[in-house]
């Protein structure tokens, strides 16, 4: 039996990830949380044999998230449960200690075999993942060379250049200042800076904006 212990903010992913565990007793969901800080509650209570964990949180990410988790918990096996494809973060996520990488639009077999695989203590990258490496292997592009910025990151992104603070952007986005703050962090994390500066610099180095 291999118990499963699921994080992700979006109640439609979690109930679509325990449907299709539902018909495998041998690989029980044992909790579920939304956010950073019930897990480590969670992981208290009970650890299960593998953690699914999404990359973005309401109050952290999956990256920060998962080098915490293993400084606590260094045999837990983790694998990262996102949207992101760039390989920016499938190698900050390994980097971080995460044994596995899933896309959130996994079918059923491919979300065992990845739970087998990191259980057992091997890795584990999703299909679309691997073609993506391999091909920046072969071309010799660098691995952030492809940003792919979300409509509403792009829409940040525009707003951060011409100086708006979080809150400026939160109002005129109709946004919590906290999601602002999460799309912040995440435009961060792909295009690898630390602050907003380097953030507008290196945008318009790519021609984002």
């Amino acid at each position: 039996m291999i118990t499963i212990g699921i994080v992700d903010d979006h109640s439609l992913i979690i109930s679509g990830l325990g449907h299709m565990l539902s018909d495998q007793p041998d690989c029980p969901v044992v909790f579920t949380a939304s956010n950073g800080k019930q897990l480590m509650i969670e992981l208290e209570r009970q650890l299960p044999d593998v953690l699914l964990l999404d990359i973005e949180l309401p109050d952290s990410n999956g990256i920060e998230l998962c080098t915490a988790v293993l400084e606590k918990y260094p045999a837990l096996p983790i694998i990262a449960l996102t949207n992101h494809d760039e390989v920016v973060y499938v190698r900050k996520m390994m980097r971080s200690g995460a044994k596995g990488y899933l896309l959130k639009g996994t079918d059923k077999q491919n979300l065992l075999n990845a739970i087998h695989a990191v259980y057992e203590g091997r890795q584990f990258l999703d299909r679309p993942i691997e073609q993506l490496i391999l091909q920046q292997a072969i071309s010799g592009k660098r691995a952030s060379a492809a940003i792919k910025l979300t409509k509403r990151e792009s829409e940040i992104l525009t707003l951060i250049a011409n100086e708006y603070s979080n809150q400026e952007i939160a109002d005129k986005l109709f946004l919590s200042v906290r999601t602002v703050e999460s799309h912040r962090h995440s435009l961060n994390q792909k295009l690898n800076i630390k602050n907003s500066a380097g953030l507008v610099k290196e945008a318009y180095l790519r021609g984002l904006i």
